[in-house]
């Protein structure tokens, strides 16, 4: 509104990178390591740090709001988007979101803590009715809400799910405890088209997203015949004009230009300080000077996967795998490459140096639009094969054929599964021959789900290298529809999972010959994505078999696990390490290798419970029944109802190795403030994280066996001792009775690693 002196205002999506206002591949973006790379860090001042450097990237895209941090709870492991949040722990969540929040808005970019609440869980959360207790509501769920909004959130993102039968759009909890106990002054944003009815005005739901809101349709009239109050919408304005004066959108003000950022070199130190080395027997760090012949085996070593799926998504200018990153960090070694197992289901995108523009001769495609009548109305040359349009120029409403137009010029010789993924009916052309006329079978209900990761039809090619091959794709559009403006589609090639025991059969025959075996394991965008639930935490395809079968050699073997959330490894104690990467950002590869090389100490804790079966899980239950979810653990999610449970996990919240040793001195209190002071006792500096725990086993209300009160990162030179200060207040202790109420008494605090590694305590006195 220009005669007010209001500017527009742009939100973009990117908890872990911005996308911006465009998907487009011409348009890159910082690709930073996933919500749970980053909680991993446990590293307060690094979440601050990530926080800036995407108000930085932001800016750089003309950003005003970034559409994060995800701060929902790992309730389950089998939660698909939990790559996406930090971790299973309220306190541990609360700490990260407050900083990032700070670090955004510090540097003039507003950040949206999502999605307002329970939201723990994919399965139909369009509709869900969770049914949670109070105390665990407040005590867990609520909890990084909090505290993102006590560091001054300017936004909060509203939840598609219903908690006690409200939609959260509509909910109470907008209210109370949001904006009248908490004080927060800033913008509901909905999660998109969460908004169902104008319900929302008087509910503190302040912006629809996105706009016009179907649902608010009658709103003016609703005013002006006195369903509405007016006061309501006076109060919505007032708080976006609040919102627009923060990001110096409003005549008057200016945005903040931020802080100046290397955001390569920052991704390679964030994920390097989420990396967890969950198991090593020695061989870690690599000695270069020792190593003549490495042997790399994984698809997701040579296509890692930096980010799951779904609407986080962001498309970035390169991306070092793991074979790029331990080939440049080994240079005087012989690294040999096997694909060992088929982990991607459906196409890949084509790589930019194999793929000609037939117009423009340069690299990329062309994409021409048609409408019903058969003419052009648009067309535009890409440098990708996967493409998304979700904004942008391109009239996919008024489109009703799509033509993707490209010379693909192959490596090496042999047959290909060539084709492509969308969720419309499409034709592949090869050389003008027909080889595909198909329907997509959609998967599922979830629309986003179907948007981003759509099925793949593919036909076999045959290819001889160098020797140019002609593809056309058209897509046939459908008018209307609930994606209606938006399209997904890939053109690429399929994996030839056609001989799997012949690809474990040469994996093993390269490790057989090799010093070391690095073996990339993991997930993908199909496994862990938003719009769905995991239906277990096993590796896809055979990676289970390919790792047993490579550590069977007697080559040393060390794994790497590239998933964003818990996986099963039941070959863990076969091999010689194992390195949780989680989806690592654009630099992946590099930082891995600085990990293995010993270039840098991994300096990662888990941020959630890893369990070494489905079967040990305390809680899997994410599919409603009757379209209710009961959260019937109550306080036990997490390590807490492993503690409940007397169960045993393959490795404890909190846990993780490092390149040096400890020894751990005394634990005291200091007025609200617990020191606890340790050494590192071993030749290389380090890092620890000092992690705190209290108990109460006598109490007279229902708790958890032990529950993290604080922690702190600290790093020492050899033969140092440091001291980490942890303040501990007392709502630390708290318990939710309708009111925060503190039980006086003696509290039993216990430091040390890991949840369950533990040597020092101390009494804590609350009068």
């Amino acid at each position: 509104m220009p005669e007010i002196g209001l500017r527009a205002m742009t939100l973009s999506d990117g908890p872990a990178g911005v996308r911006g206002p465009r998907w487009d591949e011409r348009e890159p973006s910082l690709n930073l390591p996933s919500g749970s790379a980053l909680a991993a860090s446990w590293d307060v001042d690094l979440a601050y740090r990530y926080g800036a450097a995407a108000a930085s990237e932001a800016r750089r895209k003309g950003v005003d709001v970034v559409l994060g941090p995800t701060i929902n709870l790992h309730r389950s492991p089998l939660g698909g988007r939990h790559f996406e949040c930090f971790s299973e722990d309220p306190e541990l969540s609360a700490e990260l979101a407050a900083a990032y929040v700070r670090g955004l808005q510090d540097n003039g970019v507003g950040a949206t803590p999502k999605h307002y609440v329970a939201n723990d869980s994919e399965t139909d959360r369009f509709t869900v009715d969770v049914q949670v207790d109070a105390r665990p509501l407040h005590e867990l769920y609520l909890a990084p809400f909090e505290r993102a909004v006590e560091a001054g959130a300017w936004t909060i993102m509203s939840a598609y799910n219903s908690v006690h039968g409200a939609t959260m759009t509509e909910h109470d909890l907008l209210e109370s405890p949001l904006n009248s106990v908490w004080g927060f002054d800033g913008v509901v944003i909905s999660d998109w088209t969460a908004v169902r009815s104008l319900g929302a005005i008087p509910a503190a739901q302040d912006l629809a997203m996105p706009g016009p809101a179907p649902a608010f349709a009658g709103l003016v009239e609703a005013v002006r015949n006195g369903e509405i109050d007016e006061a309501d919408i006076d109060r919505k304005v007032l708080r976006l004009l609040l919102l627009a004066e923060r990001v110096g959108a409003l005549e008057g003000t200016e945005p903040k230009t931020p802080s100046a950022i290397d955001g390569v070199a920052f991704t390679r130190e964030a994920e390097v300080a989420g990396t967890v080395l969950l198991a090593n027997d020695g061989i870690l760090p690599l000695d270069a000077s020792s190593l003549t012949r490495i042997a790399v085996i994984g698809h997701n070593a040579r296509e890692a996967r930096t980010q799951g799926g779904g609407s986080a998504t962001v498309l970035p200018e390169r991306i070092t795998s793991p074979l790029d990153g331990i080939r440049s960090a080994f240079p005087g070694a012989d690294v040999r490459y096997e694909l060992g197992a088929v982990v991607q289901e459906g196409v890949a995108e084509i790589p930019l140096d194999r793929l000609t523009n037939p117009l423009t001769g340069e690299p990329g495609v062309r994409v021409t639009f048609f409408d019903g009548e058969g003419a052009e109305i648009f067309a535009e040359d890409r440098r990708s094969t996967a493409l998304v349009w979700f904004g942008g120029d391109a009239p996919i409403a008024a489109s009703r054929r799509v033509v993707i137009e490209g010379v693909y010029t192959p490596a090496e010789s042999g047959e290909i599964l060539l084709g492509f993924a969308g969720a419309n009916p499409g034709r592949l052309f090869i050389d003008d021959q027909l080889l595909v006329d198909d329907v997509p079978v959609i998967e599922g209900t979830d629309l986003g789900a179907a948007f981003l990761n759509p099925p793949s039809l593919t036909a076999a090619v045959p290819v001889e290298a160098g020797v140019d091959r002609r593809f056309r794709v058209e897509l046939t559009l459908e008018q209307g529809g609930a994606l209606a403006g938006a399209l997904s589609a890939t053109v690429g090639i399929a994996p030839d999972d056609s001989d799997p025991d012949g690809l474990i059969e040469r994996a093993v025959a390269t490790a057989a010959g090799a010093d070391v075996a690095i073996v990339v394991v993991g997930t993908n965008s199909k496994v862990e994505s938003e719009g769905y639930d995991r239906p277990d935490l096993d590796l896809p395809g055979r990676q289970d078999e390919l790792v047993r079968a490579i550590a069977a050699t007697g080559t040393p073997t060390i794994v790497v696990v590239n998933a964003g959330a818990p996986v099963v490894l039941p070959w863990a104690s076969d091999v010689a390490a194992v390195v949780q990467g989680w989806f690592g950002g654009q630099e992946f590869g590099s930082a891995l290798a600085d990990v293995l090389s010993g270039a840098a100490e991994p300096g990662g804790r888990l941020p959630t419970t890893w369990p070494a079966t489905l079967e040990d899980v305390p809680v899997t239950d994410v599919t409603p029944q009757d379209g209710v979810l009961h959260y019937e653990e109550g306080l036990h999610i997490g390590y807490r109802a492993w503690l409940k449970d007397g169960a045993q996990p393959a490795f404890p919240f909190g846990h993780g190795l490092g390149y040096t040793s400890w020894s751990w001195g005394v634990a005291q209190r200091d007025g609200d403030v617990l020191e606890v002071t340790l050494a590192n006792t071993g030749d290389r500096a380090g890092k620890q994280v000092v992690q705190v725990y209290a108990e109460r086993p006598d109490s007279e209300i229902e708790r958890a066996e032990r529950w993290l009160v604080g922690f702190a990162a600290v790093q020492a030179a050899p033969g140092e001792t440091v001291t980490a200060s942890i303040p501990l207040p007392a709502r630390r202790f708290a318990h939710w009775t309708g009111e925060w109420s503190v039980e006086a008494g003696a509290y039993t605090l216990r430091a040390g690693a890991s949840v369950a590694d533990l040597p020092l305590s101390a009494e804590w006195e609350i009068a």
